[in-house]
């Protein structure tokens, strides 16, 4: 029998959420248009070894991409429920190795989730936890300044695409 031991702890947490006057399909394609998808050759490329050409293709990236997106809205229909709702996975891999090289448990947040959804009443959102109080929860002064720079982005991208 192998010995196991938990540990819990409990963190405050700051939840966002921007709302737009426009529609549902102008808000994702001016986020879509303004975070490019990250190109997964990166990812090849450290699988095989190719640290330095990597870090070169990471360095060119702009502050944020979309690694990868559910489209929540389409599940809801076997609850016969008609919702528009995507959750994008947004970061940058280069961002979350500069946290991680501090505090590895830091990659359970990165990328940081961002929900794009519209609501019962038609009102457009966006919904996400503030990069600086999840990592936060790690009390380590490197991290945190990453994750309020990253914060900044975050809310930069996001308030164009709201706006």
């Amino acid at each position: 029998m192998t010995n196991t031991t938990h540990e819990t702890n409990t963190i405050s947490v700051e939840h966002v959420t921007i709302r737009s006057e426009n529609s549902f399909d102008i808000v994702k394609a001016k986020l879509e248009n303004s975070v490019p998808r990250i190109d997964d050759g990166i990812f090849t490329l450290l699988r095989y070894g190719e640290s330095v050409r990597a870090l070169k293709e990471l360095e060119a990236l702009p502050p944020l991409s979309i690694f990868g997106f559910r489209d929540h809205g389409a599940a809801l229909t076997v609850a016969g429920l008609k919702r528009r709702a995507i959750q994008y996975d947004i970061g940058n891999p280069l961002t979350a190795t500069k946290m991680t090289r501090h505090q590895l448990s830091a990659a359970l947040y990165a990328p940081i989730r961002v929900l794009l959804r519209e609501d019962v009443n038609g009102e457009v959102g966006f919904e996400f936890d503030r990069p600086v109080s999840t990592f936060g929860q790690f009390g380590n002064s490197q991290v945190d300044n990453i994750a309020r720079q990253l914060d900044k982005d975050l809310q930069a991208a996001l308030d164009a695409a709201a706006l």
